[in-house]
């Protein structure tokens, strides 16, 4: 028989833990994982991403990644010319090897979920 696994909760994440991410690049972009995975074979983390105004934030991916944007606005840019004006409620996929630019005007908060391991970001 299977031994039991308890799910792992995270009571008001996008107010609590978001509120204290640590600086990641630039003055203002901020990102934290909340939660990683124990499989080292397929790897998965999750977490907030936090863009305040000012410098743009440019990203290469070295994993798969997906993004929902929960607050605020991002514009996002990749290497190709595709740009989006992205609000709360819209998805991304960021597939490895993407470079993208990350902006915002009035500040914006993401959730993601990355296939790669703790602080590999």
């Amino acid at each position: 028989m299977a031994e039991k696994v308890a799910f792992q909760y995270y009571a008001k994440a996008s107010t609590d833990f978001a509120s204290k991410l640590p600086l990641i690049g630039n003055e203002n972009a901020f990102l934290g994982d909340i939660s990683n995975s124990t499989d080292s074979a397929k790897p998965l983390s999750a977490g907030f991403f936090n863009l305040k105004p000012g410098t743009p934030l440019v990203y290469d991916y070295t994993y798969h990644e997906m993004k929902i944007i929960i607050s605020g606005s991002f514009d996002i840019e990749d290497e190709t010319g595709k740009k989006v004006h992205a609000v709360a409620g819209d998805v991304f996929y960021f597939p490895k090897g993407s470079k993208i630019t990350f902006t915002t005007t009035d500040g914006g908060l993401a959730f993601y979920t990355g296939q790669r391991g703790a602080g590999e970001a």
